[in-house]
């Protein structure tokens, strides 16, 4: 008993330190890039059009919100439906439902960069779409939708099997039995898939040059070329001219994850409190 209790001490100890660090951490981050944002946001960083001279963000968070808004409307439904089919319908020991479930597995693992070059050579060149909103949403699709499947998965899992006993005990059918009983005590867990999601669109670079492109202008439809916020600042870093104001998007960029997490989480919340 005494060595178990030393090594559970051990264990927590190193838990407890590397949390303290982890957050040590991420406070110098988030610290240092509001530190060295801050100053330089100005009027003329929102203006509606850019130019080299106020290098403004609105035309970046405006493609930025149009992609999001994409990719998430085509992968939270399809991937919420996959996930559902194969937690509740499909046979686990179906062959071609443990395929599914490696390549998942597979995909999530996968660099951006080749998600990037496949997009470049099959929506961009194939399809001859050029490089537009709709090449690097659907990239980005490709990227985010194992991320949904595999996270809704995990959430539908670990709803208690009694739930579901107790539906059909009482004369649901299947289908009411996911949408009354089953979805609503898994939508923390899918939105906590979705806010991983989200942050990864947001933050996504490297597939997006490949496939939406890098013009500083807001398009006039899903067809043609626009950088995202993300995209934005690694041009202006990588540029060497305007350091200060790519600080300056990335304290957006902050802001605007920080909100999307606040927002889902009061959303899971009020869910969890009225079901």
């Amino acid at each position: 008993m005494k060595k178990n209790n030393f090594i559970s001490t051990i264990l927590c100890s190193l838990l407890y330190i590397a949390t303290f660090f982890s957050v040590i951490v991420m406070i110098f981050i988030i610290a240092h890039i509001f530190i060295k944002g801050l100053p330089y946001i100005d009027k003329n960083l929102f203006a509606l059009e850019y130019t080299s001279e106020n290098v403004s963000v609105i035309p970046a968070l405006l493609n930025t919100l149009c992609i999001t808004l994409l990719t998430l409307l085509i992968t939270v439904p399809s991937g919420i439906f996959a996930a559902i089919y194969l937690t509740e319908y499909a046979n686990s020991n179906n062959k071609f439902v443990k395929f599914i479930r490696i390549t998942t597995q597979t995909l999530t693992g996968i660099p951006s960069i080749i998600y990037g070059l496949f997009g470049m050579l099959f929506f961009v060149t194939f399809l001859k779409w050029g490089y537009s909103l709709i090449s690097g949403t659907l990239t980005l699709c490709i990227i985010i939708l194992p991320v949904i499947i595999r996270t809704t998965e995990e959430a539908l899992f670990a709803v208690p099997d009694i739930y579901r006993e107790a539906s059909f005990g009482l004369g649901a059918g299947k289908l009411r039995t996911i949408f009354k009983v089953i979805l609503p005590c898994a939508v923390p867990g899918i939105l906590s898939g979705v806010i991983l999601s989200t942050g990864r669109i947001i933050g996504e670079t490297a597939a997006l040059i490949y496939t939406a492109g890098t013009v500083a202008n807001i398009p006039s439809n899903i067809f043609a070329s626009g950088r995202t916020l993300s995209v934005h600042m690694y041009i202006l870093s990588s540029e060497g001219l305007h350091i200060n104001k790519a600080y300056s998007t990335a304290v957006i960029l902050l802001v605007i994850v920080f909100g999307i997490n606040a927002l889902s989480s009061l959303l899971a919340k009020k869910v969890t409190f009225t079901k």
